[in-house]
Parts: C-alpha cells; sequence; structure tokens
C-alpha cells in the first residue's frame, strides 16, 4: 500500500502547507501516540523529541507535544540534537518511541518530522501505514487523568558527546590535528566541535552560530565552499561538514579537496579490510560511483546496490549482516558503531582507518578516480507525469553509453523534484546526456 503522508525519510515539506502546519502536526503527534499506547501495554508510553536549530521548530515542538500528551504518551524534549543523538538517546534512555523535527539538508523555510522506534530504529513500513490510517481517523483526546506530561531534560548533549566519543579507538588520539568543523548552523553546533576538541583537536569552528535562518545557508556538507576555503586559509589538516541535522558527512583535506561519501566509506572499507575486521561487503545504493564499486570488487570486498536514501541501506546491512554502507550524499553507516548514519562518528572511523592504514585521505584513495557524474534535478507538481516523455530519450541515452555508463532516474522521496544522474567515463557526454533527458521531463510536465 502507498504511503500518503511518508517519504523515505519521514514526513517533510513546506513550512504553513500541508503537512507541515501546526494541525497536521498535532494529530500526527496524536495519531503516532495513540498507536504507542494501544501497543505499550502494561506501562504509560514515553517519546523523545529533539530537533535542529530552524525556526519553525518551536511551533513544531509544541504541536508534537500536544499530540502525543493528548494521547496519553509522556515526552522529553533535548532541545536542538543532531538526529543520530536523538537514535542513540531513544536506544539509551529505553524510551518508546524518539521524534527529530529537521528536513535534513533543506532550507529553514522547510521542516519534517522523522520518527524512531524502540531501540532507536528507523519505523518500518507497517508502522508508518499504521500512523497513517489513524491520522483519517477522528482525533479523541484521552480523558484529563490520562493524559501525558512533558518536561525538558537537560544533559542530553553531554550524553550523546560521550558516546560519540565511545566509538573511537582506545589506542588513537586526535593531538597533532588542526581541524576545522562546519555545522551548518544547524543541531550538531554545540556538539560535534567538542568531541573533536575532547579527542585532542585544535578546532576551528563555522556554521556554528544558527540564527534560525541560516541553517544549510552556504554552509555544511551540501555547501562546501566555505570549509574549503577555511581549511586553506587557517592551514588546517582536516575539515569536517555536517548537514543540518549532523546525519551526513563530507570531509576536505589540507588542499582544499572535497571527499564525498563514496570516498569516505571506501576508506573506512579498505581500512577494515587490511586489518581483517571488515564483516561481509560494503552497501551503496544506485547512485554509488561505479568506479568505487569495481575498485572495492578488485580488493575482494563484496558489493551491492540499495534504493537511495539510508533506511534502505540500513535494510540491505541487517539482510545481510554486514556493518559498513551508505551514500555519495555522506549518510555513511558503521553498524557496530550506530545503528543509523551519523555525521561526527563517521568523521572518527575515517580518522580511525587513515591512522590504521598510517596515510591520507588522497593516498588511500588513488586506486580509483570517479567516473563523472552529472546531476540535474528538474522540479515538478505533485502528480505530475513525466515517465513516458522520459523514458524514449532514455533509452537512447543508454544505449549511446553501453557499458561505459549509467543512467539514475527517480523521484525525490524528499522534494517535489526528479533525479537525473547520468554517469559516464567521459564528462561531456554525461553532461549532454542529463541534460537532454532532464530537458525531455520539463517539456512534459510544461505541456
Amino acid at each position: 500500500m502507498a504511503r500518503k503522508y511518508f517519504g523515505t525519510d519521514g514526513v517533510r515539506g513546506l513550512v504553513g502547507k500541508d503537512p507541515i502546519t501546526p494541525e497536521f502536526v498535532l494529530k500526527l503527534g496524536y495519531a503516532a501516540g495513540k498507536i504507542l499506547v494501544e501497543r505499550e501495554h502494561g506501562h504509560r508510553p514515553m517519546v523523545l523529541i529533539g530537533k535542529d536549530t530552524r525556526i519553525s521548530g518551536y511551533m513544531l515542538e509544541a504541536a508534537l507535544q500536544a499530540g502525543f500528551t493528548a494521547a496519553g504518551v509522556d515526552v522529553r524534549l533535548t532541545g536542538p540534537l543532531p538526529t543520530p543523538g536523538i537514535a542513540y538517546l531513544t536506544r539509551a534512555m529505553r524510551v518508546d518511541a524518539g521524534v527529530m523535527i529537521s528536513a535534513s539538508h533543506n532550507a529553514f523555510y522547510d521542516n519534517g518530522i522523522k520518527f524512531f522506534a524502540k531501540g532507536g530504529v528507523k519505523l518500518n513500513d507497517e508502522m508508518e501505514l499504521a500512523i497513517e490510517a489513524v491520522l483519517d481517523q477522528p482525533m479523541n483526546t484521552m480523558e484529563s487523568m490520562d493524559l501525558g506530561r512533558a518536561k525538558r531534560i537537560s544533559g542530553a548533549d553531554d550524553r550523546y558527546i560521550e558516546f560519540c566519543k565511545s566509538t573511537f579507538p582506545n589506542e588513537y588520539d586526535l593531538h597533532g590535528l588542526k581541524i576545522v568543523v562546519d555545522c551548518a548552523n544547524g543541531a550538531g553546533y554545540h556538539v560535534a566541535p567538542k568531541v573533536f576538541h575532547e579527542l585532542g583537536a585544535q578546532v576551528i569552528t563555522i556554521g556554528c552560530e544558527p540564527n534560525g535562518f541560516n541553517i544549510n545557508d552556504e554552509v555544511g556538507a551540501t555547501h562546501t565552499k566555505a570549509l574549503e576555503a577555511a581549511v586553506v586559509a587557517h592551514q588546517a589538516d582536516f575539515g569536517i561538514a555536517l548537514d543540518g541535522d549532523g546525519d551526513r558527512l563530507m570531509m576536505v583535506d589540507r588542499h582544499g579537496r572535497v571527499f564525498d561519501g563514496d570516498s569516505l566509506i571506501y576508506v573506512i572499507a579498505k581500512a577494515r579490510a587490511q586489518n581483517h575486521t571488515l564483516v561481509g561487503g560494503v552497501v551503496g545504493t544506485v547512485m554509488t560511483n561505479l568506479a568505487m564499486e569495481l575498485a572495492l570488487k578488485q580488493r575482494g570486498i563484496e558489493f551491492c546496490r540499495a534504493k537511495v536514501g539510508d533506511r534502505y541501506v540500513l535494510e540491505q546491512l541487517y539482510q545481510r549482516g554486514w556493518q559498513v554502507g551508505g551514500e555519495a550524499s555522506g549518510h555513511v553507516l558503521c553498524m557496530d558503531k550506530h545503528n543509523t548514519g551519523d555525521g561526527i562518528i563517521s568523521a572518527l572511523q575515517v580518522f580511525a582507518a587513515l591512522r590504521s592504514l598510517d596515510s591520507e585521505l588522497a593516498e588511500v584513495l588513488s586506486d580509483w578516480d570517479a567516473y563523472p557524474q552529472t546531476m540535474i534535478n528538474v522540479r515538478i507538481e505533485k502528480g505530475a507525469v513525466w515517465e513516458p516523455a522520459a523514458q524514449p530519450v532514455l533509452a537512447e541515452v543508454e544505449a549511446r553509453l553501453g557499458e561505459n555508463g549509467r543512467v539514475v532516474l527517480r523521484a525525490s522521496g524528499t522534494e517535489p523534484v526528479v533525479r537525473v544522474m547520468v554517469e559516464a567515463q567521459d564528462a561531456l557526454l554525461a553532461e549532454q546526456s542529463a541534460q537532454q533527458i532532464a530537458e525531455a521531463i520539463r517539456q512534459a510536465v510544461v505541456s
């Protein structure tokens, strides 16, 4: 059954427009709370709610709190904290669910609601469909004696900082390293710099002055130019860029070169394989660079592709019993360290890998060069039909590329866009092919 409100990563949209309105989010909290009350017999359920730094977080936090308490669920509020921090605390505090108010890498005028089930794992399709079913029913507030209570908790950030540090090998530290940390003016601004500083690094911060409106604004994992410049200007050894909710990672070396999720996953996998600690293979997505797949296979490391979205990478990792995977966009998963993507922890695993290999980032990655990729996002109206127009052009492009490239064409699960990605050994061919497909889609949705 198709989901009406949930996308690949919760419910997301433009603030003030359905579904990101106080009214809807109130009922969303109530629907999720009602399901919890029905399933958690014998005790009153408790939910943890965190948020990033968007101005709309105040409004949506209050709406969620009202919805959950109306359903008879107790609420604990952490304030700004990265999404993986909420996942960790959901597990560590033994609460029944966790909720993160964030639109990740999107601009401040978007927001969203992400859910974690007990144990800090993402909701499965069954639970999302159950919540959506309740959303279509009338809202009946519990009797006053059964209403939930809410309170703000302190120390959540300190607990998360210590957890992140615990994932870094005891035999290593970061002394002698100068690191620029870019938190995208987002949820990691008050925790990420402390993690790297407390492990011994000299830390310089950018993107750590949120004002409610500047989240992801020309900073962070989706806008690395500021980080590249800062690393070179400060003569730093590394740059680390998180996105607005702290679950993505990009890194920059001392020369200002950017390394995406594919590169960082490869570094981690290569070190673990050399140390005989890699469990199984590596899970990527349909967007993972073909050159990375070939390089892994040359090293005897198995590789498989999942659909785009870290939830689908997680599914494959669980099914196969593997530990390492992720996306080029910066979601890096190390399942022996955390059960979700975590930008801070991923950076620590890269540092551990580099120490183990006694190499620089570029040196570790010298055995493969990424195939050029062109990505174009074509904005569409909800419900627009674009597939029939794209198919003939898609077939023509694929025939032209042959075995020396590939095309990925998909509707985004988080934004009203169709993503066109063409990968080829020849950069110009990739760009021209992507433009050709994108133009066909544009013509279809405006005609």
